[in-house]
């Protein structure tokens, strides 16, 4: 298979809806707007939740209760497992970026216990789970949570 061979299946492929070029055409007169009214107007339309002047739903019903979501703090997360193939001995957000584990615009890291690791990592991260952590030490690193002082 090339690209010079490949073609469209059928039905994938079809004109486009040539309005107003007369009454013939199937499309004419009012160009499948209807008669008349808001709609059948350039520009014409509703905004979500209008309901023609009547007093909408959203509006009568009431709004209580709090909601965290902007407030909320979002981890990037990356497992163990994929610190050891990058061969590093000391692993930060900035070699996590240019691994292409994690991107740059995330904001904070966490170390997951996904996987398995071998070698010893000394590995600097906001946050990490507690397997994480064991799977770390257990092998010799060491999990430092940055932001936070050592208080050995």
């Amino acid at each position: 298979m090339k690209l010079s061979n490949l073609s469209n299946p059928k039905g994938a492929k079809h004109s486009s809806k040539r309005l107003g070029c007369g009454v013939g055409s199937g499309h004419g007169k009012t160009s499948g707007r209807g008669h008349k009214g808001a709609k059948a107007r350039s520009g014409g339309h509703v905004r979500p939740g209008f309901e023609g002047g009547q007093m909408p739903l959203y509006r009568k019903l009431p709004h209580r209760g709090f909601n965290n979501y902007k407030f909320r703090e979002e981890y990037a997360s990356v497992n163990v497992s994929a610190l050891e193939n990058l061969g590093l001995d000391e692993v930060s957000r900035e070699d996590l970026v240019l691994a292409g584990l994690v991107r740059a615009k995330d904001a904070k890291v966490k170390i997951l216990g996904g996987g398995e690791l071998a070698k010893k990592v000394v590995v600097k991260a906001d946050k990490f789970s507690a397997s994480a952590v064991k799977k770390i030490e257990a092998a010799g690193g060491k999990a430092v949570v940055v932001g936070q002082t050592d208080k050995e």
